[in-house]
């Protein structure tokens, strides 16, 4: 299942072009993790550290969130 990206982190990444250049460059199955791991947070205050995490993480070049198990829809 692949998830739809949600308007503050689209927002947030295209505010900074190191972060949204690995965005465009990563595959389509590695930007759903992005956003599953964004959106699973259960808390407003989850999602927005997560997201500045994101963004911190895109821009030095990592592909994929670290320390995760993965987009838990993969499997459905």
């Amino acid at each position: 299942m692949l998830h739809k990206i949600p308007e503050d982190l689209r927002k947030s990444l295209t505010s900074s072009k190191a972060a949204l250049a690995t965005w465009e460059d990563i595959t389509p199955l590695a930007r759903n993790e992005w956003i599953c791991w964004v959106t699973s947070g259960k808390k407003a205050e989850t999602r927005s550290i997560r997201i500045k995490k994101a963004l911190s993480k895109l821009k030095g070049g990592m592909r994929r969130p670290c320390c995760w198990t993965g987009c838990i829809h993969r499997s459905k």
